[in-house]
């Protein structure tokens, strides 16, 4: 049974950095793509990032590019989601989520069948 499980949320300042990380256990899937999503309060849950198995490229929603990387380290079993120039507006429940697929990747919440219990953040102006 794959189980993943979050950390590195905290509370930050605007303008400051996070990294947070998922570690992957019990993974046996050959194909499958890793998605970072956040639900901020009031909100629905929204896609951020995902890599697929095959690490050719990564997807990243249209509104969080380039502050947001998503990388992933084999070694450890850990899929990352660095976020930069944080943003009072970024203030969320994160979470990493995975499916088994041969498929493309995307950003929807659907596709995914294994979810983290999340990492909150909190930003301050």
């Amino acid at each position: 049974e794959v189980q993943l499980v979050e950390s590195g949320g905290g509370s930050v300042q605007s303008g400051g950095s996070l990294r947070l990380s998922c570690v992957v256990s019990g993974l046996t899937y050959r194909y499958y793509c890793m998605g970072w999503f956040r639900q901020a309060p009031g909100k629905e849950r929204e896609g951020i990032a995902t890599i697929g198995s095959s690490r050719r490229s990564a997807i990243y929603a249209d509104s969080e590019k380039g502050r947001f990387t998503i990388s992933q380290d084999d070694s450890k079993n850990t899929v990352y989601l660095q976020i930069n120039s944080l943003k009072p507006e970024d203030t969320a429940v994160y979470y990493c989520a995975i499916v088994n697929t041969y498929f493309a990747c995307s950003l929807s919440q659907s596709q995914y069948k294994t979810w983290g219990q999340g990492t909150q953040v909190t930003v301050s102006s």
